[in-house]
């Protein structure tokens, strides 16, 4: 079976269009994302921390792996990825770990500790997290002896005064050295390639937006808090292509539980903010001294609990509003000017 193709949806905004929206790809298709959504490629590549504020002065992430580099100019390790690189006769140069060889994924193990996890063991630690966080176990699902778990059917309780439904979308979650992302979103299970569907799905926004859709009954009212859920999903990592299907896999989940809960497409401009949350959200850094791979610059993330409290009195985008660093966010201080050493975390 080929793990890389799966069904195509013709929905929404893109319904008259020559062909219809793949929605449902493990493999998802950077053609298509810049055919159809040119700005949503360019935003998904951004690096903010190497960025200016104007778009002359964007930078993208680099590739951050010598996997390419056979490739020729523009594929090398501090190369950063551009469209041109990803689209047309590159098309298919990033893949997700499912496809693959097996060469290139013992070679990455070997140059960076490249280890996938499986579906079910993401599940049993977030819900460890969640029951923590409930003070109760098997809100999501019940997990079984043979890896598999069962959905809960139910919407989920919220029965503590200072544990509402809004309070778990807005809890803050992180996924270290996140790869392609599975304990953020669960499209597909990295290690066997089978498909998830979004009730099926365990990654911590995949539980935010099942929270959302639960309790939410306009699409307004579920895309303000599908933003909130955006907002409150962190991760970080190295090598970039991984990080550019990560940014993938948490869009089109956020798109695909939008489809299923009002069976229509989100309008482009939503898909695009959705976009540039998470490209601030999920960032290129070296874990050990939380700067930009390559070099002493210390990553930048975004303050979205400031932008929220003016969010209701302007209704502007958040380009100006206040950003620190990583490393503000760890130590609570300023951070070295010339990091010359792993950090102790």
């Amino acid at each position: 079976m080929n793990h890389c193709i799966q069904k195509i949806i013709n929905f929404g905004p893109f319904k008259h269009t020559h062909h219809p929206m793949q929605i449902n790809l493990i493999d998802i298709s950077e053609d298509e994302i810049f055919e159809r959504m040119p700005e949503v490629l360019n935003t998904l590549l951004r690096d903010h921390t190497l960025s200016g504020t104007e778009p002359d002065t964007f930078r993208h992430i680099k590739w951050g792996t010598r996997d390419y580099e056979a490739l020729g100019k523009g594929f090398q390790e501090n190369d950063s990825i551009e469209i041109q690189s990803i689209t047309g006769k590159y098309g298919k140069v990033i893949q997700p770990h499912i496809c693959k060889t097996k060469e290139v994924k013992r070679t990455r193990i070997k140059a960076k500790a490249e280890v996938f996890t499986p579906s079910w063991i993401c599940n049993a630690q977030n819900n460890l997290v969640d029951r923590a966080w409930f003070d109760g176990k098997d809100m999501f699902n019940t997990e079984n002896p043979d890896h598999t778990w069962t959905v809960t059917q139910s919407p989920i309780p919220f029965t503590k005064p200072n544990h509402r439904w809004r309070d778990y979308v807005n809890a803050p979650r992180m996924e270290v050295a996140c790869g392609e992302a599975p304990y953020i979103t669960s499209r597909y299970d990295t290690t066997t390639g089978e498909f998830i569907p979004t009730l099926q799905r365990i990654g911590f926004l995949d539980r935010k937006l099942r929270v959302v859709t639960e309790n939410c009954r306009t699409t307004k009212e579920w895309i303000y808090y599908a933003k909130a859920a955006l907002h409150s999903c962190y991760g970080f990592e190295w090598q970039g292509d991984n990080l550019l299907l990560a940014r993938e896999a948490v869009l089109y989940t956020t798109i695909e539980w939008f489809l299923s809960a009002f069976d229509r497409m989100p309008m482009k401009q939503t898909i695009n903010h959705w976009a540039y949350i998470i490209s601030w959200n999920l960032w290129q850094m070296d874990g050990t001294t939380l700067c930009v791979p390559g070099t002493q610059t210390y990553c930048l993330i975004r303050d979205w609990k400031r932008w929220a409290n003016r969010y209701h009195k302007d209704r502007k985008e958040d380009y100006g509003y206040r950003c620190e660093t990583f490393y503000e966010q760890v130590y609570h201080k300023k951070p070295q000017v010339n990091p010359q050493t792993e950090i102790d975390w």
